[in-house]
């Protein structure tokens, strides 16, 4: 019997589902593999598989030997067990973790430390060895090099999509080196050499990206069909199927032109890029890639991700969705407020019908969800290019928010955020929250600023630092009578506004709802 794509990807996980549960074999999720990071001052949870009725027995030791600690289970009705182990604090070398039951499982390398989930679309996926052909590092042979830190341990999920949440994915856990570096996440690799740096503690970061991918992709159903005004998230995967066979075929026409370039000793054309049908779909990635890392204990997250959503369906819903995505995964990690972090998107030369100041602005918008912070990347983008290179920049900034929201360091970890704008002498007054009296301009030319009536029409203005080095004022003769204000709106700013210590200002609106 020959199975559509739709129906394999329904059967076959249900398929492995019964047959684990079948299965008299006692068995981890590899999650569980040898040179793992368990999450430090947290109960430690050891989960998996076993026959009915089994009864099993973990026990961790550490590396000076002893009796260890031992905590028992008996699977469920479906070949599920679950137990914990008391929280350890950070250190203490390696230890072992044994499992046992109808067979024995021994888990080595264990190391007591800081586990972060890096996830996103590809300025997260960009590797440290780049995007051959379209992307590179900045530095990146000498820091693939550089990159042996055996106290920073890397967990890469392959990529996959799923109609509905997977209990394991297929990835283990390796120690970072030069080759296991190359080819991973180079935000995520930044981010937790300077934690490792900054904490002295062993760091684990489990890298679940896809490029090209939307937030909605990344959200569960539960959370997307109980909020009526998600709805419009179902529409546009609903259009996108539709298109499918448009898809198909285009990408066969391209496949026909590239061959006959090859044939007739020319270079194929560079075509317009085609997104992937399944990845797109709601909830797939949540299903395929993080329902199956929610029961590990972790101390936060760190994201990069809203290319996706810059067109005129998607932007006006993104704050809501993606505050509802963290709140989604804050819920099936069931482990409190984690720090959120976040990497806004840069500034890129993009389509007209994409509109990344209104992304840019949400993405601003969503720190109204608690403990969360982002980091601004308008200073380091590439307007050529989608995937700018200095990735070390955004794991650097990403790091500063981590070490003030996690670990509690009186580091400045954001540049000034709007806070209020008010009418003044034919002109607009705009304040900052944390500007601290430093607000300068990049070059010293202040830009990126835009006035407007009620009619929403902005225009281009003139901005200057006012002498309380806290606020700006912006004027333009062609708006009389100003009511908004907004900055670094276009795709690809010139946006030259930041604090005194070289961390950039936002894109934002004084709107209540941003105009297109």
């Amino acid at each position: 019997m020959k199975l559509s794509r739709f129906a394999r990807a329904l059967f076959f996980p249900a398929l492995f589902l019964i047959t684990s549960a079948a299965s008299a074999e006692l068995r981890l999720p590899k999650l569980w593999s040898d040179h793992a990071v368990i999450q430090r001052d947290r109960p430690i949870h050891v989960w998996g598989w076993a026959d009915v009725g089994e009864r099993v027995t973990a026990t961790l030791r550490g590396s000076n030997g002893g009796a260890g600690e031992t905590a028992s289970a008996t699977t469920d009705s479906l070949g599920h067990w679950s137990l914990f182990l008391a929280p350890r604090p950070a250190g203490g070398g390696a230890y072992t973790l044994t499992v046992s039951g109808s067979n024995t499982i021994t888990v080595n390398d264990l190391l007591v430390g800081d586990v972060w989930l890096a996830s996103g679309q590809s300025n997260m996926e960009m590797p440290l060895l780049g995007f051959p052909g379209s992307a590179v590092l900045n530095n990146g042979p000498e820091e693939i090099k550089a990159a042996n830190h055996p106290e920073i341990r890397l967990l890469h999920e392959p990529k996959r999509f799923s109609y509905f949440p997977m209990q394991d994915q297929e990835a283990t856990w390796e120690i970072c080196t030069p080759e296991t570096a190359a080819s991973f996440s180079s935000v995520a690799y930044f981010f937790a050499r300077e934690i490792q740096h900054d904490q002295k503690v062993p760091i684990g970061v489990v890298e679940a990206d896809w490029g090209g991918t939307p937030a909605e992709s990344w959200t569960s159903l539960d959370t997307l069909g109980n909020d009526a005004g998600l709805m419009p998230v179902f529409a546009a995967r609903a259009a996108e199927m539709d298109k499918q066979a448009d898809v198909e075929a285009i990408k066969a026409r391209y496949a026909r032109e590239d061959a006959a370039a090859n044939a007739a000793g020319r270079a194929p054309e560079q075509h317009p890029w085609q997104p992937p049908v399944e990845p797109w779909a709601a909830a797939s990635l949540y299903n395929g890639m993080i329902a199956p890392v929610t029961p590990l204990a972790i101390r936060g997250v760190i994201w990069y991700q809203g290319e996706a959503n810059t067109d005129l369906e998607r932007a006006p819903l993104y704050h809501r969705l993606f505050s509802s995505m963290i709140g989604d995964w804050r819920r099936q990690f069931a482990q409190g407020d984690f720090p959120f972090l976040y990497a806004q998107i840069s500034s890129y030369k993009a389509s007209p019908e994409e509109y990344w100041g209104m992304l840019r602005d949400a993405q601003r918008r969503t720190l109204a969800v608690t403990n969360t912070a982002m980091a601004v990347t308008l200073d380091v983008g590439d307007r050529e290019n989608v995937h700018p290179a200095d990735k070390q920049t955004v794991g650097h900034r990403l790091a500063l928010a981590a070490r003030a929201l996690s670990y509690g360091e009186d580091v400045r970890h954001s540049g000034p955020l709007f806070r209020q704008a008010t009418t003044e002498s034919g002109g607009m007054r705009v304040y900052f929250t944390a500007a601290d009296g430093k607000l300068t301009a990049r070059g010293g030319t202040l830009e990126g600023f835009e006035v407007a009536g009620e009619d929403r029409q902005f225009v281009p203005a003139t901005a200057k630092i006012d002498p309380d080095g806290a606020s700006v004022t912006v004027t333009s003769s062609q708006v009389t009578t100003p009511a908004y204000v907004r900055y670094a709106w276009p795709n690809a700013p010139d946006a030259t506004l930041m604090d005194g210590s070289g961390l950039p200002v936002s894109t934002f609106t004084s709107e209540a709802v941003p105009a297109h």
